[in-house]
């Protein structure tokens, strides 16, 4: 079966079409980063108007990349949420009317699922599931008993940990988007100060806005003071502080189910490499449960996932009409 997805929920213009939802015969990413760095972050309205411009572009590269035309796609997916309402417009609009010009059908996609099926490019996804999300919009842990269900077990209650690392990155202003640069300089620091550990409510939820004000604050005391620090400690500092406390509800969960078969990673902060260094040390931990995160050119927004989650979710039935519209809040339940 071969599926052309399509993915415009932030600020990347994605195209790609994928066959049995392993081969990937073409991927387009148009990214907005450039048009985004002055501001310090996404404009909903500045990216809306880029995607316009980029949709059929992105589209006909995709064929053509693939070699194939519209006649030769079994379906069409597209991301119907969540994510900023007027970027998730274009790309519904646009799929609609491929699905009604060509007569194809037409799927709707949960960004979140495309993230978790986008580990099936490596691996087939093992059942019971846990995914942990992680993203610039999304922080969630989501346990799977089979492919088309979804239990959000726990999230965060305020910043998703990607938004953390840009307000951080600002912080110490090293600009936008803050999660690469964070990770490369902590690369060269040791976490030696000490930030708040955040509280939650909820046994598996998270919190991250505590440190991110805690990194602030710890900048403006020394700044009072006249002291000074090193950034790579502070990096690393914050780094090491947000993924403990990912991990720490993961082991939480992975000690409550023991009959977790298959742990995943999806979102663009999985490409952050001290996550994936801690992934891996879970594997001596729990050797009973295959560990997987996805490869690097598919963590960030693609529409690779979108195809991928086209094809499973038209197995099970599941089309859209021309009614189809988005859902900026869609909830993956």
């Amino acid at each position: 079966m071969i599926v052309l997805g399509i993915e415009s929920s932030c600020d990347e213009t994605a195209v790609a079409i994928v066959k049995d939802k392993k081969d990937v015969l073409s991927s387009i990413v148009a990214t907005q980063i450039d048009a985004h760095k002055e501001f310090g972050g996404v404009v909903p309205e500045v990216a809306s108007r880029i995607h316009v411009e980029n949709i059929s572009i992105c589209i006909e590269k995709a064929l053509q990349e693939a070699g194939l035309t519209m006649a030769e796609i079994d379906a069409v997916a597209v991301t119907k949420g969540p994510g900023l309402i007027g970027c998730l417009h274009v790309g519904v609009q646009a799929a609609k009317t491929l699905a009604f010009a060509y007569h194809k059908p037409l799927v709707p996609v949960h960004h979140l699922a495309g993230h978790i099926y986008a580990n099936e490019l490596v691996v087939d996804l093992k059942y019971p599931v846990l995914a942990l999300i992680v993203s610039g919009g999304n922080s969630e842990l989501v346990y799977m008993k089979d492919e088309h269900s979804f239990e959000i077990l726990g999230e965060t209650q305020d910043d998703a940990i990607g938004e953390a690392y840009d307000k951080v990155a600002r912080v110490l202003g090293l600009g936008y988007p803050g999660g690469p640069k964070i990770d490369k300089l902590a690369k060269e620091g040791k976490p030696v100060y000490t930030l708040p550990q955040p509280k939650t409510e909820g046994r598996y939820d998270f919190s991250f806005s505590g440190l991110k004000s805690g990194v602030l604050q710890f900048v403006k005391r020394m700044e009072r003071n006249g002291q000074t620090f090193e950034m790579a400690d502070l990096a690393a500092s914050f780094q090491e502080t947000a993924l403990n406390e990912i991990f720490s509800r993961v082991e939480r969960v992975l000690d409550d189910y023991p009959e977790i078969r298959h742990f995943v990673v999806g979102g663009g902060v999985s490409a952050n490499s001290r996550l994936r260094e801690k992934v891996e040390a879970l594997q001596d931990k729990y050797p009973a449960v295959e560990f997987t995160v996805p490869p690097m050119y598919c963590c960030t927004d693609n529409a690779s996932m979108i195809a991928i989650a086209g094809q499973i979710a038209y197995e099970a039935g599941r089309r859209a009409d021309a009614g189809l519209t988005a859902d900026c809040s869609w909830e993956i339940e």
